[in-house]
């Protein structure tokens, strides 16, 4: 009987230290590689946002552009360069399909450039093809960079998640060992009792007091560990996302605002584009009454600027567009 409680109690132990070990190497991933991979495929996906918003709103003031509109597009540009870097550093050799999706980014990103560059060179010498030349970097942005951003973004949040997810609950297998190792530990003392009429036993009530010892522990470490996850995903985690993908919405409506302002309104689907985003920006922070009015003086502002494109005032449009008033779209 002792024999075998010994193995058991090995047995237990090699478990016990296992489940902790495991969640300890969690953890260290979580926060050596996981996260920081994360939050470089976030600063990404809002740095080329922000970028493409730039960028439009640089060129529909015709001739030079403000100097912080185009220091905020040439900022973006080095941020989402800095975090292609910062990215690449987390992949491993075995994740081929995320190397393969910064690879992409990272050969479209000077292509993008170039073609924002060949517009702002033909707008400032009023060529009207600066405007065709603008859609373009746009259209590829808005098909290309941005598509592969999100879905690196997607899948490290997720990972992140994932990560996050196991230590929501305690090392249930683990304890579950332990209590029955407990128990049998107590029925051998009750049969050894029963049978010598040695109620006590230093050895089996040492061994009883490190099981006990052993079981608080794992409880109060479980329990604090899981509480502290919770609380770091409902007051981390998920309103970072909300405020991240909102951020990024409100970069491409934007875009979307001043590309249509760049092609004269003659494009619906850019139109139809703001009103998408601009929508899922309301549906997402409904609950938010300062997101709401600054949505709602948003659209107004919108809307004038649609009036004065329907009546030809182009000036007037890009006054709107551009201005710092309150009731300004920027």
């Amino acid at each position: 009987m002792g024999t075998a409680l010994v193995v058991l109690a090995l047995t237990v132990g090699n478990l016990a230290s296992t489940a902790v070990t495991d969640r300890v190497d969690t953890l260290g991933t979580l926060l050596v590689r996981t996260e920081p991979f994360a939050n470089s495929a976030q600063n990404l996906y809002g740095a080329l946002s922000v970028a493409d918003a730039a960028a439009a709103s640089a060129f529909i003031a015709g001739g030079l552009e403000q100097p912080e509109v185009r220091d905020r597009y040439s900022q973006a540009l080095g941020e989402a360069s800095s975090e292609l870097i910062a990215a690449s550093a987390g992949v491993t050799d075995k994740d081929e399909a995320t190397s393969a999706v910064l690879t992409q980014i990272a050969t479209g990103l000077p292509v993008y450039s170039g073609l924002v560059e060949t517009a702002r060179a033909n707008n400032r010498s009023g060529n009207p093809v600066g405007a065709a030349y603008l859609g373009e970097a746009s259209t590829m942005m808005q098909s290309s960079l941005l598509p592969l951003a999100e879905k690196l973004y997607t899948e490290q949040a997720s990972r992140v998640s994932a990560d996050q997810e196991r230590f929501t609950s305690p090392p249930y297998f683990a304890i579950g060992s332990v209590v029955f190792l407990l128990l049998m530990t107590g029925l051998a003392q009750w049969y050894l009792s029963r049978t010598t009429r040695r109620t006590l036993n230093v050895g089996f009530l040492g061994a009883t007091a490190a099981l006990a010892g052993l079981l608080g522990w794992m409880l109060v470490v479980g329990l604090i560990s899981s509480i502290a996850t919770d609380r770091a995903i409902d007051r981390g985690v998920a309103p970072l996302k909300s405020y991240t993908t909102g951020f990024i919405l409100a970069q491409q409506a934007r875009a979307d605002e001043t590309l249509d302002l760049a092609r004269r309104g003659g494009s619906q689907d850019y139109g139809q584009s703001f009103a998408g985003n601009v929508s899922r920006l309301a549906d997402m922070f409904e609950g938010d009454p300062e997101v709401t009015e600054a949505l709602n003086n948003w659209s107004a502002s919108h809307a004038r600027i649609d009036s004065a494109l329907e009546v030809g005032d182009f000036n007037g449009a890009v006054s709107i567009a551009t201005g710092s008033g309150d009731s300004d779209s920027a």
